[in-house]
C-alpha cells in the first residue's frame, strides 16, 4: 500500500504532536515554510522552502510531490493557503475555499455574521490610518484595534480614548500582511472569555470544549492568553447557545470534517458572542490539554482527516477534573536563569513540564504568543483551588530572568 504524504504548513513547535501522530499513522510529513531553523523541520521527513502565504507556490509544491493531504495546524497564515490547495487538487477538505477564506478575514466574518443574525460586536475594516481616523465619531468607546489577518494576539490595542487611536492603528496596519485592520466594539466579558478546540464530522459538530481564558494584566501585552483552564466559567445554559450557533454558523458555511480553533465569550449584556471561528487546531497545545482533560484525540483525527482515513471517538466527553494550562513568560527582557516551583504544589497538581528554554537563552518580555517559552499541565480538584492557585502563582513558581 502507498504511504500517504501529509503537506503541513508552518514550523513551530505546535506542530510536533502532530508529526507525532502522523509518524504513529504511518504517514509520510512534508513540512514547508521560509524558515529553515523552525523546530518542527528537524523531526518532519521532508521540509521545503517555500513561503506559506505563496499559494500558487504551495500548489505547485504539493502537485511535484503528489501529497494526499495538507493542513495549518496552529498555523494561521496557512489555514488560507491549505483550502486552496485542497480544492485547487480535490483533496479532503474542512470546507470550501471560499468560506475558509471568510472565516479567516476578521473584516468579512464580522460581516457574515451581521448579516445572517448572529449576536456581532460593531465593527468596521479599513485600509489605511487616515480612512479610520475619518470614522472617529463612529466608535462606540472603548474599542479594539486590530489587524484582520493575523493571529496570537499581534498588533491588537484595546483604545479607551480618540488620542490613543493612531498609535494603536499603527501597530495593527504593522502586523497585517494584507494592510487592513479592523476596529470594533470592545465587549465587556461576563466572567472569562473562552479559547479552545473543537471538531466536526461532515458538518456535523461532534465535539465542543469552552475554556476560562486567563491574562497577565502586568504583561507588556495584557491581551495575550497566560493561561487557559477547563471547564469554563460560564452557564450550561450559554454553552448550549453557543453550541447552537456554531453549529449554524458551520452549515452556513458548508463546512466538513475539521478541527477547529474557537474564540467566544457572553457579554455583560446577558448575549453570547461567536468572536473567531477557524479551521485549524489553536496554539499553546489547547488540543494536547484536552486530550489530557478529557481523552478525546483531536490532533491524531485532525491528521487522519487531512488524508481522508475514517476519524475515530471523537464524542463528548466530561472533564476528568480541573485543569490548566500556564504559559510560562518573562516578565522582563533578558536571560533565563531558572523555573523555581513549590516542591509539594509540584507533586501535587503538575503533570506536565514543557520548558523550551534553556540556562542562558535570550527571552523576551511577554508581548505576544511567540514569546511564550514553556506550558505547565495541572489538575486540581475543585474550581475553588484551581482559582486560587492561577491567582497566587507567585507563591509556588518563579520564572527567574537575569538582565
Amino acid at each position: 500500500m502507498k504511504q500517504k504524504k501529509l503537506m503541513l504548513l508552518g514550523g513551530l513547535r505546535y506542530l510536533l504532536p502532530v508529526i507525532e501522530s502522523a509518524h504513529k499513522l504511518g504517514y509520510y510529513v512534508i513540512t514547508c515554510d521560509y524558515l529553515p531553523d523552525n523546530i518542527a523541520h528537524k523531526y518532519s521527513d521532508e521540509y521545503h522552502n517555500v513561503s506559506i502565504i505563496d499559494k500558487e507556490a504551495v500548489l505547485a509544491l504539493a502537485k511535484e510531490l503528489q501529497i494526499d493531504g495538507i493542513m495549518s495546524f496552529a498555523v494561521d497564515p496557512g489555514v488560507v493557503t491549505a483550502a486552496y490547495v485542497q480544492e485547487q487538487m480535490g483533496l479532503p477538505a474542512f470546507g470550501p475555499y471560499e468560506s475558509v477564506c471568510i472565516l479567516q478575514n476578521k473584516d468579512r466574518f464580522r460581516n457574515f455574521l451581521t448579516q445572517h443574525g448572529f449576536n456581532v460586536p460593531k465593527a468596521k475594516g479599513f485600509a489605511s490610518i487616515e480612512e479610520a481616523m475619518a470614522e472617529k465619531y463612529w466608535y462606540p468607546w472603548p474599542v479594539i484595534v486590530k489587524p484582520t489577518d493575523s493571529a496570537g494576539s499581534k498588533g491588537v490595542t484595546r483604545v479607551d480614548r480618540l488620542e490613543d487611536l493612531r498609535p494603536a492603528l499603527e501597530v495593527a496596519f504593522t502586523h497585517s500582511l494584507s494592510k487592513r485592520v479592523i476596529v470594533e466594539e470592545f465587549i465587556e466579558k461576563a466572567g472569562c472569555s473562552s479559547d479552545t478546540d473543537s471538531f466536526s464530522v461532515d458538518g456535523e459538530l461532534k465535539f465542543v470544549s469552552f475554556s476560562a481564558q486567563r491574562f497577565d494584566e502586568h504583561a507588556p501585552n495584557p491581551y495575550t492568553p497566560s493561561a487557559y483552564s477547563w471547564p469554563s466559567t460560564m452557564t450550561a445554559e450559554q454553552e448550549a447557545e453557543l453550541t447552537s450557533e456554531i453549529q449554524r454558523l458551520l452549515k452556513l458555511l458548508g463546512m466538513r470534517t475539521s478541527i477547529y480553533n474557537i474564540e467566544t465569550r457572553v457579554g455583560t449584556n446577558g448575549k453570547p458572542y461567536i468572536m473567531e471561528v477557524s479551521p485549524r487546531g489553536g496554539g499553546n497545545r489547547l488540543a494536547e490539554m484536552l486530550r489530557f482533560a478529557t481523552g478525546v484525540d483531536l490532533i491524531t483525527n485532525a491528521v487522519r482527516a487531512a488524508v481522508g482515513d475514517e476519524v475515530v471517538a471523537v464524542e463528548q466527553k466530561p472533564y476528568n477534573g480541573h485543569w490548566a494550562e500556564v504559559i510560562l513568560h518573562a516578565d522582563k527582557d533578558g536571560h533565563f536563569f531558572s523555573l523555581d516551583m513549590d516542591s509539594v504544589f509540584k507533586e501535587k497538581h503538575v503533570k506536565q513540564i514543557d520548558l523550551w528554554v534553556k540556562k542562558g537563552d535570550k527571552v523576551s518580555a511577554f508581548r505576544g504568543a511567540n514569546d511564550a517559552i514553556g506550558t505547565l499541565v495541572l489538575q486540581f480538584d475543585t474550581e475553588e483551588e484551581l482559582v486560587l492557585a492561577l491567582a497566587q502563582q507567585e507563591l509556588w513558581m518563579q520564572v527567574v530572568i537575569n538582565c
